[in-house]
């Protein structure tokens, strides 16, 4: 019959296309992975994340001039101090502030050419730290300064947990001076906090006259490597560093991030800014940020730098600086 032999044709024309499809699903099989032999995801940069970030972010950004790195960001006495401090400059609205680090808040000593620094540590104190920030204190001041809860607007308190949240140590230590002495003993902190945590970024937060120790620091061969990033607090500037970086490949270029005020009459805020243009002449890729607020005497800085956002950037840098 006529729908028999349609039948027998249909059917003798579908076995070769059957055939092949077979053939090209065990062909798709032999070519499949084990599971065990799969790909997994690169793992995500190490990064911050997350902590009171709409209290300690900035407000209002005024000005942003080289794409982003330079940032004029307003100072409101009225909303960043008087209604932020409960004892204005001593203590700091509650809410500002969590204690969960005085668990894991320590003051230890380390021994240095045979005499003895203190410092106070929060966080990975016993190793094993993603990351180390060592706060350099300036002129007049100490360790307790960067140790303290209460001042300069609760931010050394964000800085203790966004240390201890993320797997890192914050460090405020004490040294001799500002010259070679304290060099040699922010530089021996450096080696042994290293030491206990390979591998983990060290980025100091150089206040005032302690960057005179930071730019020591980031020309000596032995530690240069260790710097993850150099923040500077209402601090000194090297102009000599500008032909220091002219001279360095980009793996070698150790990100720098400046904050200050208008309203600094200690050391002044045009000669930084200077700096950070001649930079940008220089060696205008080199990593460099500048955040000017635009009220607030010295020492402002430490209240008003937003942590986060400032050492995320410099961590998100990373991989370029692993080459080195």
């Amino acid at each position: 019959m006529t729908i028999g032999r349609v039948a027998v044709r249909t059917s003798d024309r579908a076995r070769p296309r059957l055939w092949h499809a077979a053939v090209l699903a065990c062909l798709g099989a032999i070519a499949l992975p084990p599971a065990s032999e799969a790909k997994t995801p690169a793992p995500k940069p190490y990064q911050l994340a997350p902590y009171k970030d709409d209290l300690f972010q900035y407000a209002n950004v005024l000005d942003t001039q080289y794409d982003g790195d330079f940032l004029l960001v307003e100072y409101n006495r009225p909303r960043d101090l008087y209604a932020r401090d409960v004892e204005r400059g001593t203590k700091v609205d509650p809410k500002y502030v969590s204690l969960d680090t005085e668990a894991v808040e320590s003051q230890a000593s380390l021994d240095v050419g045979g005499h003895t620094i203190a410092y106070t540590a929060v966080g990975k104190t016993g190793g094993g730290a993603k990351a180390i920030v060592i706060f350099v204190h300036g002129l007049g001041t100490g360790r307790a300064t960067g140790a303290n809860d209460w001042i300069h607007g609760g931010n050394f308190n964000r800085i203790k947990n966004l240390m201890m949240r993320n797997d890192g140590v914050y460090i405020s230590a004490s040294f001799s001076d500002f010259a070679s002495k304290g060099t040699a003993e922010i530089k021996a902190l450096m080696l042994a906090e290293t030491n206990a945590s390979p591998g983990a970024p060290v980025f100091l937060a150089c206040a005032s006259a302690g960057g005179n120790i930071c730019w020591h620091l980031v020309r000596d061969p032995e530690v240069k490597p260790l710097i993850g990033g150099l923040v500077f607090l209402d601090s000194t500037m090297d102009t000599g560093y500008l032909r220091v970086a002219a001279a360095l490949p980009p793996a070698e270029r150790v990100p720098i991030h400046i904050s200050n005020s208008k309203e600094d009459t200690v050391l002044g805020w045009k000669s930084q800014l200077q700096f950070f243009r001649d930079m940008k002449a220089t060696v205008p890729d080199y990593p460099i940020r500048f955040v000017l607020f635009t009220a607030g005497t010295h020492g402002i800085s430490l209240r008003m730098t937003d942590w986060r956002v400032t050492l995320n950037w410099m961590l998100g840098l990373r991989p370029a600086q692993q080459k080195r």
